[in-house]
């Protein structure tokens, strides 16, 4: 999974928590577990649109190469830029 992969799954499981804690699902350890899988999901997303600014970051800093496309592959992004196929 990519970044916005990551934040798209985690709206879809915050909105399901939701259901499950306040709606019609009836189940609040449903939604609290459903909740916690968001947050993690959030926490990628975040990273890899950390990741995604690293170059730049790195350039300025003069930070190891290496670690800004270690970094940048686990986001899913190519140190080139695009998005990762792989």
């Amino acid at each position: 999974m990519n970044g916005p992969q990551h934040y798209r799954e985690a709206e879809r499981l915050a909105d399901r928590a939701h259901h499950f804690t306040y709606g019609d699902g009836g189940d609040p350890v449903t939604g609290a577990a459903l909740a916690a899988e968001a947050q993690v999901h959030a926490t990628l997303a975040l990273a890899a649109a950390t990741a995604g600014q690293t170059s730049v970051f790195a350039f300025a800093h003069d930070i190891n190469d290496a670690d800004v496309d270690a970094w940048m592959r686990v986001a899913g992004v190519t140190p080139e830029g695009g998005a990762d196929r792989g």
